[in-house]
């Protein structure tokens, strides 16, 4: 018996031989089960068969579950890394912290001097930092290029050529590669 006649029949493998064997059923491969032309499937081979299936769905379930392990694991190291990386830059800037705290105590006595030496201490260690970490100011100088600069504003001078950084208005930064803020600037006509 085929598979589609058991399902039609409405019987399962193990009862197949028996419905086979019935008097009430008239088609040719119904009527013995070890007939030749039969197309009876044995039992054992339904067996098989199932038990086969069943290592795959089993292998399929593994997979899928160390799959969904790897990408948690993943998942829980990428956020661990950027935790890190945080916590490096942050440490190398509680030295700039602490510059910036005796910048302001020297601002509340009134020490001119002492303030803006205090202030340029603070920016000089700010741009180290940020400098080791791979930060680069984006050049102006020169011919306007629309991938490192955003121009504000274009104005004839005197003496430019037409396309050239004539002013910044805010200076532009890249962090490797990437350009992380655009140089905001003033472009001759």
């Amino acid at each position: 018996m085929t598979e589609p006649d058991r399902l039609e029949l409405g019987t399962d493998p193990a009862q197949a031989g028996s419905v086979a064997g019935e008097a009430g059923d008239a088609r040719p491969e119904h009527r013995g089960a070890d007939s030749a032309a039969g197309g009876s499937v044995p039992a054992e081979t339904v067996e098989e068969l199932t038990r086969e299936r069943d290592e795959y769905l089993d292998s399929l379930r593994r997979l899928k579950a160390e799959f969904d392990n790897f990408r948690k694991r993943t998942e829980n190291e990428r956020a661990a890394q950027a935790a890190r990386a945080s916590e490096a830059l942050v440490k190398e800037l509680l030295p700039v912290l602490d510059d910036l705290e005796r910048a302001l105590e020297a601002a509340e006595k009134h020490e001119e001097a002492k303030l803006e030496e205090g202030v340029g201490l603070v920016h000089r260690a700010l741009a180290g930092v940020l400098a080791r970490t791979g930060l680069a100011e984006i050049e102006t100088d020169g011919a306007f290029d629309p991938h490192v600069h955003e121009a504000l504003l274009a104005q004839p001078v005197e003496g430019a050529k037409p396309g050239s950084v004539v002013q910044v208005l805010q200076k532009g930064y890249r962090l490797g590669d990437r350009v992380l803020r655009p140089a905001r600037v003033v472009v001759a006509e």
